[in-house]
């Protein structure tokens, strides 16, 4: 890691006075609360510090891009199975770990905390922090650096992550089925009890389409059994690529229709939750554990329908978010991630707002 430049970093923070916004490339600006305060950048801390890949470890610089992470992976055969997207083409591995956000293999492959074994933090003091490690069975001390992901940088600027990486699938296969929305929630949960190379799923505008990878074996086992109409790779890929990278056409009109007032909200349920009837544009992945909905419907009614369900709401785009992004926290809730922000940046230094306006 540099230590010049973290240690220019430290000096700033602790000098500071007013608050900083943390950011490597900005492609996840629009996430969270509205952004303020001095730039804090994290583009110097560019780089591989080490990477095993008998080991199946990478530790890398916060500031380092996705896309030139997964060109070293990709040539050992390797890759991050959570499937970060890389927003507008761009991404660094810092703001990866502090959005937690995953792409469509997060119900197969686990979220971005899953994958984070080790993290490197800079806290509102200026002192330099590790957490985890290299390895991954680590169970010594607190789980500081899978608390870091999803966290928005409201806890200390992330200077290096060490993540757990996995082999790229051998074969992969695309089906589609023309099916409503109830019947494709009920077959993803019919399938999701047997034991399927299912690595993906999406269902939109009366279609559900499921990504198999795995053995040639198994894969081709279960494309006999499920049926469906095979899509040809040089369609499927880009269609996979498009949706973890949120520039498919789902996204693109709902990019369209922010602009215009309404609003995309992400809502996280259990998999087991029925159809719901809202009004708008759906998008449903993770076998029904994530689903998008383009609306212009009130935000109360979002929240109501997520939580009558067992599930929360997002407000993951909108030109307002006077109503919150984040799902309201409960009164210990609150309490504990007031006492977490003060346990790390006293001063309230790191992204003030982001996750929620008192912290």
């Amino acid at each position: 890691m540099t230590s010049r430049l973290l240690k220019d970093l430290q000096e700033q923070i602790r000098a500071a006075t007013a608050p900083f916004e943390v950011r490597g490339h900005g492609s996840k600006r629009f996430y969270g609360g509205e952004p303020r305060g001095e730039v804090l950048s994290t583009a110097g801390l560019s780089g591989i510090s080490s990477y095993e890949p008998s080991e199946l470890v990478v530790t890398v610089q916060a500031g380092t891009p996705i896309s030139e992470l997964e060109k070293v992976l990709a040539a050992q055969g390797q890759h991050l199975a959570f499937e970060p997207p890389r927003i507008n083409g761009e991404g660094t591995v810092g703001g990866m770990v502090a959005s937690g956000l995953a792409g469509p293999a997060r119900a197969n492959a686990g979220g971005a905390r899953d994958h984070v074994l080790g993290a490197t933090l800079l806290n509102g003091k200026g002192e330099l922090m590790n957490f985890g490690g290299t390895v991954m069975k680590n169970v010594a001390g607190y789980d500081v650096s899978r608390l870091l992901a999803g966290s928005l940088g409201v806890l200390g600027l992330i200077a290096e992550v060490s993540l757990k990486v996995l082999p790229r699938p051998v074969v992969q296969a695309t089906l589609r089925f023309d099916m409503d929305q109830a019947q494709a929630l009920q077959q993803l949960n019919r399938w999701g009890g047997q034991p399927l190379p299912i690595t993906a799923s999406a269902w939109w505008d009366g279609a559900l389409v499921l990504r198999l990878a795995g053995a040639e074996g198994a894969v081709r086992s279960a494309f006999h059994k499920l049926g469906g109409e095979l899509i040809p790779d040089s369609l499927a890929l880009p269609f996979w690529e498009g949706l973890r990278d949120q520039r498919d056409e789902f996204f693109v009109g709902a990019e369209r229709a922010v602009s215009a007032g309404a609003r995309l909200w992400r809502l996280s349920l259990p998999q087991t939750a029925p159809a719901l009837k809202l009004p708008g544009e759906q998008l449903i992945e993770w076998g029904g554990a994530q689903r998008w909905v383009t609306t212009s419907a009130p935000p109360a009614q979002m929240r109501e329908a997520a939580s009558s369900v067992g599930g929360h709401a997002t407000l993951y785009r909108a030109q307002d978010k006077s109503s919150g992004v984040f799902a309201p926290l409960s009164p210990p809730l609150a309490r504990i991630h007031q006492q977490l922000k003060l346990a790390f940046d006293p001063k309230g230094l790191f992204n003030p707002g982001r996750l929620y306006p008192d912290f």
